[in-house]
C-alpha cells in the first residue's frame, strides 16, 4: 500500500524549507524591530471562539473550519485563523492590565480551512500575523501597514499594491447597513444562495461576493465612504497622513471590505501585480476592530492586525522571478580514504560543527572520487582529503574548490585556517 500527503496540503522539503526559514527569520527580524513580542497560541480551540471571533455568517464558520468532538464531549476546532485565538489569550491573561497599551503580539504557525486547493492555498497553510490590542490611535493603523509592507519589500518583492479604505464607525456601519438591504432587497433572487442569506444577518459581505461580482447591482451598490461621519472622516484622513509621512504609496477602494460586524475605521490589502501571479491577487489583510475583545469576554479594547500567508508571499517571488538568499551553504567536505581516516574525519567533523563551521562527510564508503563529486554537487567550499599519508603527518589535504588550490594545514591548525581563510 502506497500513502500520499493529505489533499489540500504540501510536503515541504529541504531545498524549500531552506528558503521557509529565510523568510522567518525576516519576519521575527521585523517583528523584533517593530517590537511585537510572538505569542504561541494552541492549534485547536473551543468551537464557539471562532463562532464569536470570526464570525458566524462567514464562509469560514459555515464552510471552512475542522472541527471535532473530543472525548469530553467538547466542540473543537483546528484554527483557521490566528486573531482569535490571540485576542483570547490576550483577555484570559489579562494583558489589557499591562502599563504599556497597545500590546503588540505577533503569530506565525499552521492554520487550516477546508477549502479548493489552488495555486498558493492549502487546506493547510502558514499564516503570518499581527494584533495590536489597546489603542485608537490611527498612527499604528499606519504602523501596522507598514510592517506588512516592510517583510514584502524586505524579502524582495517589488510589485505590490496597498488598497485602503474606511468602514467608518458602529453609526456608520448601521446607516450603510440599512442602505445596502434596500438596494439589494429588490433583485437578491438574482444572487447565491449564500447572498440571500447574508442580506439580513451581514449585507456588507455581499459585496465581497466571488460568486456575483459580476452582478450590476454590486456597482451601484451604496458605497460607505458615502456614509462617514465627520469623526470617522478625520479618523481616515489621519490614517491616510501617517503613511504619506511613512512614503507607502496607496490607492483608496470604497469596495474593499471586511465582512465582520466588529471592524471599523481602517480595512487594507496588500495585492500583487505581478503578471504572472494569477487571478487572485490578494496576500495579506487586515483591518482595525472594535468589540472583539468584549466578544470573548473582555473589556472594550480596540485592536487592529492583519494577516498573511506564507505560500502566497513566495508564490508572488516566484512569479517575480526573485531569489531568496538563504544561509544553506556547506563549508567543508571531509574525504576518507580508509576505515582509520573515517575515524579521524568524524573526529574533525566534531570539532568543526562544534565552531560553527557546516561539514559533511561520507557515510556511503565511496571511493574517493565518488567523494569529491558528492562534494562538488553539495556545493563545498573547502574539501579535505584524510588518508594513510595525511594521518601519519598529523595534516590534512585542504582543497579551495572555487580556485582549485591545495595545501596542507595541521590539524591542530585547522579551525584557524577554515574560519580565517
Amino acid at each position: 500500500m502506497t500513502f500520499k500527503v493529505p489533499r489540500g496540503t504540501q510536503d515541504i522539503l529541504p531545498e524549500q524549507s531552506a528558503k521557509w526559514q529565510k523568510v522567518e527569520e525576516t519576519i521575527r527580524h521585523l517583528c523584533h524591530t517593530y517590537r511585537y513580542e510572538e505569542i504561541r497560541t494552541p492549534m485547536f480551540e473551543s468551537t464557539e471562539l471562532f463562532q464569536r471571533g470570526v464570525g458566524d455568517t462567514t464562509d469560514i464558520v459555515q464552510k471552512e473550519m475542522y472541527t471535532f468532538t473530543d472525548r469530553g464531549n467538547r466542540s473543537l476546532t483546528l484554527r483557521p485563523e490566528g486573531t482569535a485565538g490571540a485576542v483570547r489569550a490576550y483577555v484570559e491573561h489579562k494583558l489589557y492590565g499591562l502599563p504599556d497599551q497597545p500590546v503588540k503580539l505577533s503569530y506565525i504557525g499552521p492554520m487550516f480551512r477546508y477549502e479548493r486547493q489552488q495555486a498558493g492555498r492549502y487546506r493547510q497553510f502558514v499564516q503570518f500575523g499581527v494584533e495590536a490590542i489597546g489603542s485608537k490611535d490611527p498612527a499604528i493603523d499606519a504602523e501596522v501597514i507598514s510592517l506588512a509592507m516592510n517583510v514584502y519589500r524586505t524579502v524582495g518583492l517589488t510589485d505590490l499594491k496597498l488598497v485602503i479604505n474606511s468602514l467608518g464607525d458602529k453609526e456608520v456601519r448601521e446607516a450603510h447597513r440599512t442602505a445596502l438591504i434596500n438596494h439589494f432587497e429588490p433583485h437578491i433572487h438574482e444572487f447565491c444562495s449564500d447572498c440571500q442569506n447574508r442580506l439580513e444577518k451581514n449585507p456588507l459581505r455581499i459585496l465581497d461576493c466571488k460568486v456575483d461580482r459580476e452582478n450590476p447591482l454590486m456597482e451601484t451598490a451604496p458605497s460607505l465612504t458615502d456614509f462617514l461621519n465627520e469623526e470617522s472622516a478625520t479618523y481616515f484622513e489621519k490614517v491616510k497622513h501617517y503613511l504619506d509621512l511613512l512614503g507607502i504609496e496607496y490607492e483608496v477602494d470604497p469596495n474593499l471590505v471586511r465582512g465582520l460586524d466588529y471592524y471599523n475605521h481602517t480595512a487594507f490589502e496588500i495585492m500583487s501585480t505581478s503578471k504572472g501571479f494569477g487571478s487572485i491577487t490578494t496576500l495579506c489583510g487586515g483591518g482595525r476592530y472594535h468589540g472583539l475583545v468584549q466578544e470573548v469576554g473582555g473589556p472594550d479594547m480596540a485592536g487592529i492586525g492583519f494577516a498573511m500567508s506564507i505560500e502566497r508571499l513566495l508564490l508572488a517571488l516566484e512569479a517575480e522571478g526573485k531569489e531568496l538568499e538563504t544561509d544553506s551553504a556547506l563549508e567543508v567536505f571531509i574525504v576518507s580514504m580508509d576505515d582509520a581516516a573515517k575515524e579521524k574525519a568524524v573526529e574533525l567533523a566534531s570539532t568543526f560543527r562544534a565552531k560553527g563551521i557546516a561539514t559533511e562527510i561520507d557515510y556511503a564508503s565511496r571511493k574517493m572520487k565518488a567523494q569529491m563529486k558528492a562534494a562538488d554537487r553539495q556545493g563545498a567550499k573547502w574539501v579535505l582529503v584524510l588518508g594513510e599519508q595525511e594521518l601519519a603527518d598529523n595534516a590534512a589535504a585542504v582543497k579551495n574548490m572555487e580556485t582549485g588550490t591545495q595545501e596542507k594545514v595541521p590539524f591542530h591548525d585547522l579551525v584557524n585556517y577554515l574560519q580565517t581563510h
